[in-house]
């Protein structure tokens, strides 16, 4: 096993915990368009493609350059590599726009949001879709930089096991749920996004973790 770390079953329940706060379970109806948040998972592109065949929008946008963390898997940028794979699933090339210079969530949303305007669509109803564990962030995130429009979030409808097995990796999925449930409580008093409450199950769960040394994304 490469001498990967071991998680306890402890563990994996107090991820579960932060794992289901974090999607926002939404129900979705048709929107005007979709925003395909750039990241090191392709399961974004290939949840887009889904959407767009169920009829959910009309056109997407997909949104991101490179990080330390993406540059040797989507090395010509996330937003590229996101096209060519819903171009894969059939996704027709009419109804995809590309956004390749966002290094941050705020920056995704709005570099996305000027894209669309400059193509015309000045939409009233978006579906963000993220990774499973960042609906929240995303959703906090839109609510605040672009608050005219109504927003709704979806992600693979994987549960932590199996989004744990897509990725391979178990320790880096917690450290990686514990950074992004940080941004949740830290970013509003930044400005980046709006608040919301945390339940203090949820709360305790990450403190947690965190003293257990699931830290390597967060933020200082």
């Amino acid at each position: 096993m490469g001498g990967k770390r071991q998680i306890t079953e402890e563990q994996r329940r107090e991820a579960r915990l932060i794992w289901d706060y974090a999607r926002m379970g939404h129900t979705l109806v048709p929107a005007d368009v979709a925003i395909g948040l750039g990241s090191h998972d392709l399961g974004v592109a290939t949840a887009s493609a889904g959407l767009f065949h169920a009829g959910l929008f009309p056109t997407v946008v997909f949104t991101g350059g490179n990080s330390p963390t993406t540059r040797a898997r989507f090395p010509r940028g996330e937003a590229v590599h996101y096209r060519e794979h819903a171009l894969g699933l059939g996704v027709p090339d009419a109804a995809i726009l590309v956004e390749p210079n966002a290094a941050n969530t705020g920056q995704n949303i709005t570099l996305s949001r000027d894209l669309l305007a400059a193509a015309g669509i000045v939409p009233r109803t978006v579906l963000l879709v993220s990774k499973p564990y960042m609906e929240r962030r995303s959703y906090a995130t839109a609510r605040k930089l672009w608050p005219e429009v109504e927003v709704l979030c979806a992600s693979e409808p994987l549960d932590l096991e199996a989004y744990v097995k897509s990725i391979g990796d178990e320790k880096l999925v917690l450290d990686m749920l514990v950074g992004d449930f940080q941004r949740v409580v830290e970013y509003p008093k930044h400005g980046f996004a709006i608040a919301q409450d945390v339940p203090g199950i949820v709360h305790a769960a990450f403190e947690r973790l965190v003293r257990q040394g699931f830290t390597s994304r967060l933020v200082s």
